[in-house]
């Protein structure tokens, strides 16, 4: 792909997602809660972050 160039794939195949992306954004009902070059990412750093936005959105509900 050329630079300057983008493709948006919407996916929670976290396999698919790693393997053809150069950047991850991790979003959670519509809100950004993670952002990961390819070398960062892994399938449990792209899970934490959307496991600590609902475990923080669960206490803040609880309270």
């Amino acid at each position: 792909m050329k630079e300057g160039k983008s493709v948006i794939m919407i996916s929670s195949e976290l396999p698919e997602v790693l393997g053809m992306s150069d950047r991850i954004y991790v979003l959670n009902e519509g809100k950004l809660v993670g952002e990961f070059t390819r070398e960062e990412a892994s399938q449990e750093k792209i899970m934490a972050r959307i496991l600590s936005v609902d475990t923080a959105e669960k206490e803040n509900k609880e309270s």
